[in-house]
């Protein structure tokens, strides 16, 4: 795979440049100003429509603290550390634990040691269970997963103290904030302000994690095993390009801005490998839906049929597409 792009165009690729980073400030001034929007509205549908679109802002928000795993944010490994452990402490889980997995999950993508692969499973009651649960509650189920279960599973010595002292943090943070919200009298209405929107970002942030692999080749690499969404230029920008995932997942080192650049330069290897392509996260997240965890067995079988599909020229089938009927 790294022979099918220049190297003097992949060097160029992984050049950090600053002035993209804007979009930070940008971001967190949008999402700060939805929160007093909303603190003053005078109905209702404008106070959800403003946790919604907070939201929204926090998975744009998210998709910043997810370079910084990968140190590519900044050129600067510490700053990408410190910027981590910030944007985490409006979702209380720790950088160190979501940095350990997300790392993991790149080395051993769609395998059975791949952390993040809890859609594949036997298709048993639990794994039902598990699926649907998260595309409702993905925000709760992703907490106690950071907080507690990875944290002990995997973490041990100066990254184990890292974590619980960023676990600390946000509890000593909280509990600042909420003491404070009750001598004001106004500690139901900060609650309501930080609690849904955080509800709305674990859907959208369920959705798109979904869309990212779900009934992708098993056990197949970092590019077939991934999916890109082309999305729209909307959504493309504020989630600042993560919707191109099979370039992310190839050459995890560029930085976000330029993965659009990158998945143009990929798109012959793409192609040839028929790897998968589609237009619409919530029409993946709802095919997922509608066909449920997946197994062994169906992983074969879906991507037999899709394959099939490509190769047949009279087919209708759009090419790498995922909407499949079985």
């Amino acid at each position: 795979m790294e022979n099918s792009i220049d190297k003097a165009e992949l060097r160029a690729l992984y050049q950090h440049r600053w002035q993209p980073n804007l979009k930070i400030p940008l971001f967190y001034g949008i999402w700060i100003v939805l929160g007093i929007i909303a603190w003053y509205a005078p109905h209702w549908s404008i106070v959800w429509l403003c946790y919604l679109a907070m939201g929204y802002m926090q998975m744009g928000i998210v998709t910043f603290m997810h370079d910084c795993t990968h140190s590519v944010l900044f050129k600067t490994k510490w700053k990408n550390w410190v910027f981590g452990v910030f944007t985490m402490i409006p979702l209380v889980i720790s950088f160190t634990a979501f940095k350990e997995d997300h790392l993991l999950h790149h080395r051993f993508n769609r395998s059975n040691k791949d952390p993040d692969a809890f859609t594949m499973g036997k298709r048993g009651i639990g794994d039902y269970i598990l699926f649907y649960a998260y595309a409702v509650i993905g925000v709760l189920l992703t907490a106690v997963q950071f907080v507690i279960i990875f944290p002990i599973q995997k973490l041990r010595g100066v990254k184990a103290l890292i974590h619980w002292s960023e676990i600390a943090l946000h509890t000593v943070i909280t509990v600042i904030i909420f003491e404070w919200a009750n001598r004001q009298g106004i500690a139901a209405e900060v609650f309501a302000l930080w609690f849904w929107p955080l509800i709305f970002f674990g859907f959208f942030n369920s959705v798109r994690f979904v869309a990212e692999h779900y009934g992708t080749p098993w056990n197949a690499g970092q590019l077939t095993g991934t999916r890109t969404i082309i999305s729209n230029p909307m959504n493309s920008w504020f989630w600042n390009n993560i919707n191109y995932h099979i370039g992310h997942h190839v050459y995890p080192a560029v930085p976000w801005y330029n993965l659009q650049r990158l998945h143009v330069l990929m798109l012959p290897e793409i192609n040839r490998q028929n790897a998968l392509i589609d237009k619409s996260y919530f029409g993946v997240f709802f095919d997922a839906m509608i066909h449920g965890p997946e197994s062994l067995r169906q992983n074969i079988m879906r991507n037999e049929k899709r394959n099939a599909k490509t190769a047949d020229p009279v087919s209708p089938t759009i090419s790498n597409s995922t909407f499949l009927n079985n």
